[in-house]
């Protein structure tokens, strides 16, 4: 075990902290001085190293543990979610996980073993969750994996297709400093909310966005926020718009441009391809629609004047359109991405200091952030021999429908067939759509094992689950390639209860299946955060960066790195403007595709060739049954579903359940009082939840944040009530299209009625019941 520093530092998703300790028991973490606007986010940590709901001991679903006992498969998994658990020792429990793996291989092979992970389990690089449970199924013979993410997966489509790769997305961006120096106009569709610019997944040094706002702010630029929540963006001019009807918008701005010869034919010529498509379609002469600010105003519900003084601000001023992660979460999601682009080129101004466009800004901390060039090695994932995937958001359609076809991004693709989901960091009970469905869906492996610190719905839906350590109880490296920092995360916690880390679940398992040399090469957890950090140091030394050794960098606090300077900072297709012949793209034309003949050879009805309105499936113009909108968007008190269980997201509840914002006039209708608990329903499912009445939000929309623990009732009804306020019951499990197949959350009409019955007790933080070897249940008979 590496030493303690007297001062030690713990890197997370929302901060960097110093622990104070008391003794051997941590006391206090405070945020390193270098962060101007830390997150309260490190609230909770501490208590919820001992939080009743904490997993102390290997435990094994008890039907699931009984058919195996017996020598049978437990092929029913109906018990998930709601049987009792028997808590066996270690050796004993990673037997029966390792002769698992070993039988589903045998059986079906490593492609029927579904790895999943979502990354967010620790911001180190050696513990990190998604990069230990892919190098240990990779050293055992593979599995099928998944592809994208849930954050962005139809931009991680539709941006190459456009730009030739993920610039402006995934990096590249211009940087926020640039963009406070030379801005005139900000358009921020979506909004940049500073509750998901305190997180990023690497870790954070320095909290970035409020203080360029505010450089913003004190140059007298004009900061507009085109969002169906005022308080996406503090200190912006509000533009209230109807949730999913950006593209519209954008269409109606860029009539106006055409309209009024403000458009930029010059720019358009020489570095865009296919506008002619695109300008026929606007005008009408496509389909006899003109795209006008008088069409778009009735979809939008903007007024058409002020449709037509924005394109003419935008066109006046050096403007820059900033496009949040969120609005691609939704129906048709790749078309506002599509437009954002199109309309950024008939402006002109790509790639001019402060002018053009970018996606994801605040939508996690160091979008933008001017960073050195430093890649930072991590834990490495070794080869997959299994060459089969599915889209991210497609787990449930893959164990519901084995064997069906679906097609995505031009290819036509089969399900797997998947008999276990191994899971290690992330909660698909919190991130995934249509949780009713998901859970009918988590029935159907013949196994699932578990990786979790607590008794969250992840772990109650398992048949193995491994105890494993919290941050505060490990030794790691953190580093982000959207920050300027590398830093030691030291243990400062004992695990509680038997909690090993995932390296030594792993190491155990593979010990037992004949790869441990394969996965640890031999290497104790000091060895490897030795060897990354020697190769990181290597690689900033070829970049003119100089690390300190090792031991004295375990000893001393954060290492920060300098920022290049303003003028040597990025703007996004700056080379490319400058020259497209020597800075062609990788896209088919080598220039910027406002027309894809690629896209529109897949003749996908859902994602033509060029950007184009299509009316989402749920939305406040169809409103009918359901006539409110609901925005599940990421919490304010926690990261995803992160300690929900403690801190600010336990504080921050109303009668125990997640907090519901309503607009006044959408509650008196409905004769609904502020700080009550209503229902909030639709066909997928009903939670209950309690609502603070609220003017930033427009009419007809309603605001349930996602990630409060799934707590449904208890019985075998298909759609139960969820008593904790979890919107994922209502959310739909459809992808955006037919390319991008990501989720549509945002997609989604719901009631909100008072709710008058005897609150129900929520149970989301309980663990749950235990028994004893011998009252084993006897296997109960496969469903029919």
């Amino acid at each position: 075990m590496l030493p303690r520093p007297e001062q030690p530092t713990v890197a997370t998703h929302w901060g960097t902290y110093h622990a104070r300790l008391e003794g051997d028991r941590i006391a206090e973490l405070r945020p390193i001085e270098i962060d101007p606007d830390p997150s309260p986010l490190s609230d909770g940590m501490i208590e919820a190293l001992t939080a009743p709901a904490r997993i102390l001991r290997p435990s094994v679903r008890a039907s699931f543990l009984a058919a195996r006992e017996a020598g049978r498969v437990a092929t029913d998994g109906a018990g998930r979610g709601h049987e009792p658990f028997v808590e066996l020792p270690w050796d004993e429990a990673l037997d029966l996980a390792a002769a698992e793996i070993a039988r589903i291989r045998s059986e079906h092979g490593n492609q029927a073993i579904y790895g999943g992970s979502y990354g967010w389990a620790s911001a180190g690089r050696f513990h990190h969750a998604q990069s230990q449970i892919h190098r240990f199924l990779n050293a055992a013979g593979g599995y099928t994996r998944s592809v994208q993410n849930y954050s962005f997966a139809a931009a991680a489509m539709i941006v190459p297709h456009i730009l030739g790769d993920d610039r402006g997305l995934v990096s590249g961006h211009s940087t926020w400093p640039r963009i406070a120096a030379h801005t005139q106009t900000l358009l921020m569709l979506g909004g940049v909310p500073w509750k998901n610019a305190q997180v990023s997944s690497g870790g954070i040094a320095r909290h970035i966005l409020t203080e360029n706002l505010a450089a913003l702010r004190a140059r007298g630029a004009r900061l507009i926020s085109a969002s169906p929540i005022r308080d996406d963006a503090e200190g912006a001019d509000w533009l209230p718009i109807r949730p999913g009807t950006d593209t519209a918008l954008m269409l109606g701005m860029a009539h106006v441009l055409l309209a009024e010869d403000l458009a930029d034919r010059d720019f358009l010529a020489s570095h865009t391809h296919g506008f002619d498509r695109l300008e026929a379609y606007i005008t009408g002469a496509a389909d006899s629609i003109a795209k006008t600010p008088d069409w778009a105003a009735p979809i939008t519900g903007v007024p058409a004047d002020r449709i037509r003084e924005l394109a003419r601000l935008l066109a006046a001023t050096r403007s820059f359109i900033m496009v949040a992660w969120s609005l691609q979460r939704a129906d048709h999601g790749e078309q506002p991405y599509w437009m954002a682009a199109a309309l950024a080129s008939m402006l002109g101004q790509i790639g001019l200091p402060g002018g053009g466009f970018g996606y994801g800004y605040a939508s996690a901390n160091g979008i933008g952030n001017p960073t050195p060039d430093l890649s930072f090695p991590a834990m490495p994932q070794l080869v997959n021999p299994v060459t089969d995937y599915i889209p991210v958001a497609r787990i449930a359609d893959a164990l519901l429908h084995p064997g069906e076809p679906y097609q995505f991004n031009g290819m036509d693709r089969i399900y797997p067939d998947l008999k276990m989901i191994y899971w290690a960091g992330g909660n698909p009970f919190h991130h995934h759509q249509d949780l009713n469905r998901l859970r009918r869906a988590w029935q159907r492996p013949e196994a699932v094992i578990v990786h979790e610190s607590w008794w969250n719905p992840l772990a109650r839906h398992a048949d193995i689950v491994f105890p494993v350590t919290t941050v505060l109880e490990r030794d790691d490296i953190a580093f982000s390639s959207r920050d300027r920092f590398v830093t030691a995360s030291h243990r400062v916690a004992d695990p509680a209860g038997e909690a090993r880390d995932d390296y030594a679940v792993f190491s155990g398992l593979a010990q037992r299946l004949g790869v441990e040399d394969e996965f640890t090469r031999s290497r104790s957890t000091e060895d490897w955060l030795r060897h990354l950090y020697g190769r990181g140091r290597q690689r900033a030394a070829a970049n003119g960066l100089d690390l300190p050794d090792f031991d004295s960098f375990w000893r001393g606090g954060p290492v920060v790195l300098d920022a290049p300077a303003l003028e040597d900072q990025i703007d996004l297709l700056a080379d490319f403007r400058a020259d497209p012949q020597a800075h062609a793209l990788s896209t088919p034309s080598g220039r910027i595709e406002l027309y894809s003949e690629t896209v529109a050879g897949f003749g996908y009805d859902d994602c033509p060739g060029h950007p184009v309105w299509i009316a989402p499936r749920e939305w406040l113009g169809a409103a009918g049954k359901y006539p409110l909108h609901l925005m599940s968007n990421q919490p304010a008190t926690r990261l995803h579903s992160q300690y929900d269980l403690v801190g600010q997201s336990r504080a921050a509840k109303l009668h125990g359940r997640e907090v519901l914002r309503m607009h006044p006039s959408d509650a008196e209708a409905r004769g609904i009082a502020d700080a009550t608990v209503v229902r909030v329903f639709n066909d997928r499912g009903a939670c209950l939840a309690a609502v603070r009445l609220s003017s930033d939000l427009l009419p007809g929309v309603v605001q349930l944040p996602t990630g409060a623990w799934f707590d449904p009732e208890e019985g075998d009804a298909p759609q139960p009530l969820e008593r904790h306020g979890n919107p994922n019951v209502l959310t739909a499990d459809r992808g955006t299209s037919k390319l991008g197949q990501g989720p549509s959350a945002h997609s989604c009409l719901v009631e909100v009625a008072p709710y008058t019955q005897p609150l129900p007790p929520v149970r989301a933080f309980e663990p749950p019941e235990f028994i004893s070897r011998p009252m084993l249940m006897p296997m109960k008979e496969p469903r029919k």
